[in-house]
């Protein structure tokens, strides 16, 4: 039985890092590197520096934002209350269109790679039976989510580390030179931000964190720490065995550069070991992505923006069931049209857009409730737009579409809850 009422508060800072690191070792490590490789040349290790140092101020800003104001629907709920209704209703829409889609490449991804490992050939079934299997558990409460998503980081991050432990004795020095091959070290800095932005989930699960005036910063810190120093030491090792126009290569060809850097080093067990890695932590980018995205439907339910059936939980507390749902029969739908490109060209665009108003929101905080100077924000705020300049003038027009049409819906939907309250008012 769902009724409107509060998420119960069940998870401890362990839990919450857990949480973010499930949410960004996924997809991002294990395919973004040679894409970004692709752009930046060996320059891509800047580019992971860069992006990590935007991520720390853009989770800052985050941060300081969950502990003044822990609820649910993260920067959608910071943009209505401290800069306008139209930049909240532009995030929560920008996060639910971006990361549907972002799960659905996920689960197709996964299915990817467990055809490849077990010569299974029906990839979509995989695919669709991975987002039922993990709506389930998303339905079932965030203790048995959190205590599923520990195994999953365990697995995917304990794999990067073994590779990179046994690749670093094999690279060579001549392929780390800096050299960016005539392309966009910007451009490849935006993609792989894109990588680091799963510590978001930790601020839109704010209704579920005990003390999160202090957990959610320290969470959100440390997530960043810990990702950032696995990206760096995995890129190293990645670009310095197969360099980086190869790299580039079997990343177009196979979309799992690692595995190739595993064959590299020790083809006869770390390539499995490393393909397991990635389908466990696609597997938590989908489970944490369900989780970020219910809470984030639960939220624009809570304010109207979505039919008020979506601002439900059950009973004990324990899951947004209408709000999962949705998510979960969106994430499916997309699945079932089996094009793993749908919304990667789309998601640093969204996503850098999502966190420009993070830092606007930060700025608008009291001063009482300011965690960190003004500056910070405002260095993140002038990044996320600066970058997303970089990126392909396509990509950028279509997302500001995607933008418009969100706006259009959200006053129309305002209009018709207006007529509906003068008419009953009337009656």
């Amino acid at each position: 039985m769902a009724h409107s009422g509060e998420l119960r508060r069940e998870l401890g800072i362990a839990s919450a890092v857990l949480l973010g690191l499930g949410s960004i070792v996924g997809t991002g490590v294990y395919v973004s590197i040679g894409i970004g490789a692709a752009i930046a040349g060996s320059a891509v290790v800047g580019a992971v520096m860069l992006a990590a140092v935007l991520a720390v101020l853009n989770g800052l800003s985050s941060a300081q934002l969950a502990a003044a104001h822990p609820v649910s629907g993260g920067t959608y709920e910071y943009g209505y209350r401290f800069v306008h209704r139209r930049v909240g209703f532009t995030a929560g829409w920008m996060f639910v269109s971006a990361k549907s889609a972002s799960a659905a490449t996920a689960a197709l991804g996964f299915a990817g790679y467990l055809g490849d490992l077990a010569g299974i050939g029906a990839r979509t079934a995989l695919a669709v039976g991975a987002v039922v299997l993990l709506t389930g558990i998303v339905l079932s409460g965030i203790r048995r989510s959190s205590a599923v998503n520990t195994f999953i980081v365990v697995v995917a991050v304990g794999a990067l580390l073994v590779l990179a432990a046994v690749a670093w004795p094999e690279v060579s020095a001549t392929n780390l030179r800096w050299d960016s091959g005539g392309g966009s070290l910007l451009e490849a800095t935006a993609l792989m931000f894109v990588a680091y932005t799963g510590y978001g989930r930790v601020a839109t699960l704010g209704e579920e964190v005990r003390d999160p005036g202090k957990t959610i910063p320290r969470a959100i810190i440390a997530t960043l720490v810990v990702t950032m120093i696995v990206y760096v030491v995995v890129a190293g090792a990645a670009v310095g065995v197969l360099g980086a126009q190869r790299l580039a290569v079997v990343t177009a060809e196979t979309a799992a550069p690692l595995e190739a850097v595993a064959r590299a080093v020790q083809p006869d067990v770390l390539p499995t070991a490393v393909a397991v890695g990635a389908l466990v932590a696609m597997l938590g980018v989908i489970l944490n992505l369900l989780l970020g995205l219910s809470r984030v439907v639960l939220a624009m339910g809570r304010r109207a923006d979505l039919p008020s059936i979506f601002a439900s939980v059950r009973a004990d507390g324990r899951a947004p069931v209408p709000a999962t749902m949705l998510v979960g029969g969106t994430v499916l739908a997309l699945t079932l049209i089996g094009d793993v490109r749908l919304t990667w060209s789309f998601s640093a665009f969204t996503v850098l857009i999502y966190y420009a108003i993070t830092n606007l929101a930060a700025l608008r905080l009291p001063a009482e409730q300011r965690r960190f100077p003004p500056v910070l924000a405002r260095a993140g705020l002038a990044g996320c737009l600066f970058v997303a300049l970089w990126i392909d003038p396509g990509v950028i027009l279509a997302g500001s579409a995607l933008i418009g049409v969100g706006l259009v819906w959200h006053e129309l939907a305002r209009r018709r809850s207006a007529d509906g309250l003068r008419s009953a008012k009337s009656r």
